[in-house]
C-alpha cells in the first residue's frame, strides 16, 4: 500500500487504479460462467460476487461499435461512470460490460443505463441468496438518488 492509497476512515476517492480492474482472461471467465447478466440498452452487465470488498470492471467493446476513436469514447465513458459510482454499491462485485453498437450517448445516460442494470444483478443475486451479509446499506432505488451525489 503507497502513502497515496493511505486516507483517514472515512474518506472516499474516486480513483481508477489497477485494482479495480478485471485484467486476466480467467477472471473474465468466472464472471461469464455465473450467468448472472442483465441488459439495459447497449450495455450488457455480467457481475459475480468477489468477496474482496471493492469492485472490479471488466470492459469488452467489439469493433462492431465503430472506430478505435467510438469504442475508446464509450470506454471512458464507463470507466468514468464505475469510477464515480463504486463507492454507492454495498459489497464487491467483478463487473463485465458488453457495448453492444449504439448511437452515442452522454455520460448521464451510460450513467443511469449502468445503474439500472447493476440494481437487477444485485437484485439477482439477492434472489439467488450468494453474498448477503446481515448489515448491508441499503441499495441507491432511484436515478435522483445517484445523480446527486
Amino acid at each position: 500500500m503507497t502513502e497515496h492509497d493511505r486516507q483517514p476512515e472515512g474518506s472516499r476517492t474516486f480513483t481508477f487504479r489497477k485494482r479495480h480492474r478485471l485484467r486476466h482472461a480467467r477472471e473474465f471467465d468466472a464472471v461469464f460462467s455465473a450467468k448472472c447478466c442483465k441488459h439495459q440498452g447497449p450495455l450488457t452487465i455480467h457481475a459475480l460476487p468477489n468477496g474482496l470488498g471493492e469492485s472490479r470492471l471488466g470492459l469488452s467493446v467489439g469493433k462492431r461499435v465503430g472506430n478505435a476513436v467510438r469504442r475508446s469514447q464509450a470506454k471512458r465513458a464507463i470507466r468514468e461512470v464505475f469510477r464515480l459510482s463504486r463507492h454507492l454499491w454495498p459489497i464487491g462485485l467483478d463487473i463485465v460490460v458488453v457495448v453492444r453498437p449504439h448511437t452515442r450517448l452522454t455520460l448521464a445516460e451510460y450513467q443511469r443505463l449502468y445503474h439500472k442494470a447493476i440494481r437487477q444483478v444485485l437484485r439477482e443475486w439477492q434472489r439467488r441468496g450468494t453474498f448477503l451479509e446481515p448489515e448491508q446499506p441499503e441499495l441507491p432505488t432511484s436515478d435522483s438518488q445517484v445523480d446527486s451525489e
